[in-house]
């Protein structure tokens, strides 16, 4: 039997199965129109109604469905009459069927990319690439539904006392407020007025953590990124802005070739135009870094908020290979 009518008839028949599986079904999955058609059908009505269809009211949905020629009607009608399989061991049907549904969205993503290549898709340019295989990659039967105060009590109770391994700041202050620094994979905003110093604090953060061996990513949309680069020299150096130009070539470059010399890290600073940049830009350039340059960011720094195209504050670390579990986003906002 072919997994697209395993599939199909254990969503008409088997509830446990069906209520699993059916947010993440899309008709999309199913090359063969029969497929495409049916599944439609069936997640059209459970979302509707809360409750797998039978195959009586398939059959009138399937006559009744818009876009079928009257040929077709009855070719349809027969074919559901065949999806009777119902399998019982859900965990092997439920793994196959994450398989298939993952297979089939990076198939489809590859077509759409070459669409987008080939200029066929004008909706999308061939940034945005990158995050449709990846969105495709992370395709998952998540099967956590909520924290259970009683039955996880011993797993929270483990959470109170864990030790969380955390970015710290080279300033004590921030260090004692934050509880020495700030965990990996969140979110953080430096909010303040106009000209009260956010971005000279994140170059600060950013010197910080270069000379702590961290790799940065620092994304400008307000300055060139020899500005901030400059800042940071200034910051690292220990020397005011306005004697860097003034230093001698040999010096200056001796002095940052000791700061490589004791840190493992890089720093990478990115400029787009203000207002042209949004989070599928960034998931792009973070790709790009990782296959061009072998770099994949500790920290990642955005200056600033408001000057995106789309304002999303998120903090989305799915797609990070597992042996690069950290994600600092800092970005600043005007009030």
């Amino acid at each position: 039997m072919r997994i697209e009518s395993l599939i199909l008839s254990n969503l008409i028949q088997n509830d446990t199965y069906c209520r699993k599986v059916i947010p993440y079904i899309d008709k999309s999955y199913f090359t063969d129109r029969k497929d495409s058609v049916i599944a439609s059908i069936i997640s059209s009505f459970f979302e509707t109604y809360n409750k797998t269809i039978s195959h009586e009211i398939l059959e009138i949905e399937i006559s009744n469905y818009s876009g079928l020629s009257d040929k077709e009607v009855p070719e349809f009608t027969e074919y559901s009459k065949t999806l009777t399989v119902v399998e019982d061991n859900n965990d092997w049907l439920i793994e196959i069927t994450e398989k298939f549904c993952k297979d089939r969205a990076v198939y489809n993503a590859i077509l759409n990319s070459i669409k987008i290549i080939e200029g066929k898709d004008t909706k999308k340019s061939q940034d945005a690439i990158p995050s449709i295989l990846s969105e495709a990659l992370s395709i998952t039967f998540d099967s956590h539904v909520g924290h259970d105060y009683i039955e996880d009590a011993a797993s929270r109770y483990d959470y109170y006392n864990r030790v969380e391994e955390r970015i710290g700041f080279n300033l004590d202050m921030f260090n004692k407020i934050t509880k020495d620094g700030l965990p990996k994979k969140t979110l953080n905003i430096a909010l303040a007025g106009t000209g009260v110093g956010k971005s000279l604090f994140m170059c600060h953060v950013a010197a910080g953590n270069l000379v702590a061996g961290r790799n940065v990513l620092y994304i400008t949309m307000e300055m060139a990124e020899e500005r901030i680069a400059e800042r940071i020299d200034a910051n690292i150096l220990n020397v005011s802005m306005d004697k860097l130009g003034t230093m001698g070539k040999d010096v200056f470059l001796s002095r940052i070739d000791k700061i490589t010399a004791k840190s493992k890290g890089k720093l990478i600073v990115k400029e787009y135009p203000t207002s042209s940049a949004h989070a599928g830009h960034f998931r792009a350039l973070l790709e790009e870094l990782k296959v061009k340059r072998n770099f994949l960011p500790d920290i990642v720094m955005i200056d600033y908020l408001n000057i995106l195209i789309h304002i999303v504050v998120r903090c989305d670390v799915s797609n990070l290979p597992k042996n690069n579990n950290i994600m600092f986003v800092c970005l600043t906002i005007y009030v």
